[in-house]
C-alpha cells in the first residue's frame, strides 16, 4: 500500500537559526518536537537530502508533499523573496528526487498580486500541487475582499490551499495566553488560529464566491469535526440573515478536507470520518515535528476496511492533489 505524507515541512538554515535564536514563542515546541522524534531539529528541519528520504524510507513512506512552513511577513518585497526562496528549495528537492517529493507553493501573501504571480510560477514547475499559507497574514485572513484574486486562482486550476496553523494574534497573546505562553502554540493556540481561519471563509461567503475552492486543514481539522454539529447550529441565524447559499454544514464537508498531521488518536479519526466523509480524510506526518514510525504505525493499524485505509493512505490525496505517483 502506497503512503503519501501531506504536511511534511522545512525551513530555510536563516529561518531555523531565528526560530532557536531566542523567540519564546518557539521554545516547547522545538523542545517537545525534539523529545518526540528524537531527533535534532536543526538539521532535521532543514533537511531535503538523503537523511530526509532515509526516515521516510524507514517508516514506509513513499512520497512527501513538503510545504515551507514560513510566516507571512508585512514588507511585500521581503516576502516575495522569502517564499520564492522556499519554492525555490522546494523545487530542487522535487527535481533530484522526482518519485519521493511533491511541493505545495507558499504564497507571499503580502503584496497579493505577486501572490498570484508566484503562485502560477510555482505550479507550472513539475511537482507543484496547491498553496499553502502558514497562519494570519499580518492580522488579516483569507476572507478578506483583497485576496479573492488568490481564492479565484486557486479555484480556476483545482489547487487546494493548505492552511498551516501558526501562534494566535498578539491580542489573543497578550490577554488568553498571558502568562501562558505554553498553551499558545501547537498544543491549543496553534488549533484556534486555523479552525478560525477556515470559519471564516464559511461565514463570509467565500465558499459561494469560489464553489470549487478546497481548504486542508490538518490536525484531524484542527477540532472542527468534534464540534461541527454545534458550530452549524449555532450559525443557523446568521446563515439566514447573510444569507449563505447553502447549509453550514454543506461548506465543511465539500470545501474542507483534513490530514492526520500530529493527531494520531483513534476516536478522533473516526469523528472526522463520520463527520466529514471518507473522502475528506487523509494521512500526514507533521515531520520533523513528530515520528514518521508512530504516524505509519496508527495508520496501519486503524480500525477501517482496506479500502477506506487505502483512501486515507494515498487515494485520496492522489485525487485531490491530481498525483500521479509511482
Amino acid at each position: 500500500m502506497k503512503i503519501i505524507a501531506l504536511e511534511e515541512e522545512f525551513v530555510t538554515e536563516d529561518l531555523m537559526q531565528r526560530m532557536r535564536g531566542g523567540e519564546t514563542d518557539f521554545r516547547y515546541t522545538l523542545e517537545t518536537s525534539s523529545l518526540v522524534t528524537g531527533e535534532d531539529l536543526g538539521k532535521t528541519f532543514v533537511d531535503l537530502g538523503e537523511d530526509r528520504i532515509a526516515a521516510m524510507d524507514a517508516a514506509g513512506i513513499d512520497v512527501q508533499v513538503l510545504s515551507f512552513c514560513a510566516p507571512q511577513v508585512e514588507d511585500p518585497a521581503r516576502s516575495v523573496q522569502l517564499m520564492r526562496e522556499g519554492n525555490d528549495r522546494a523545487a530542487a528537492a522535487m527535481q533530484r528526487y522526482p518519485s519521493r517529493y511533491r511541493a505545495f507553493a507558499s504564497l507571499p501573501l503580502a503584496d497579493p498580486a505577486a501572490a498570484v504571480a508566484e503562485f502560477d510560477r510555482a505550479l507550472h514547475i513539475p511537482g507543484f500541487v496547491g498553496g499553502f499559507v502558514a497562519g494570519s497574514i499580518n492580522g488579516e485572513f483569507l476572507d478578506h475582499d483583497k485576496y479573492s484574486p488568490v481564492l479565484e486562482y486557486a479555484e480556476s486550476l483545482n489547487a487546494p490551499i493548505y492552511l498551516h496553523p501558526y501562534f494566535p494574534l498578539p491580542g489573543l497573546m497578550d490577554s488568553y495566553f498571558k502568562g501562558r505562553a505554553e498553551l499558545g502554540g501547537p498544543e491549543w493556540g496553534f488549533m484556534i488560529d486555523a479552525s478560525c481561519h477556515f470559519m471564516r471563509l464559511v461565514t463570509s461567503g467565500t465558499f459561494d464566491r469560489f464553489p470549487r475552492l478546497r481548504i486542508i486543514l490538518g490536525h484531524l481539522g484542527e477540532s472542527i469535526p468534534y464540534n461541527l454539529d454545534r458550530i452549524c447550529n449555532r450559525l443557523l441565524a446568521y446563515a439566514k440573515a447573510k444569507p449563505l447559499r447553502k447549509p453550514v454544514e454543506d461548506y465543511f464537508r465539500e470545501n474542507l478536507a483534513v490530514t492526520t498531521s500530529g493527531n494520531f488518536s483513534v476516536p478522533s479519526l473516526l469523528c472526522a470520518i463520520n463527520t466529514l466523509g471518507i473522502e475528506n480524510v487523509m494521512f500526514s506526518v507533521d515531520w520533523p515535528n513528530e515520528s514518521n514510525k508512530v504516524a505509519v504505525d496508527f495508520l496501519k493499524h486503524l480500525p477501517v476496511a482496506r479500502l477506506d485505509l487505502e483512501k486515507i493512505a494515498h487515494k485520496n490525496a492522489e485525487r485531490l492533489l491530481r498525483l500521479e505517483v509511482p
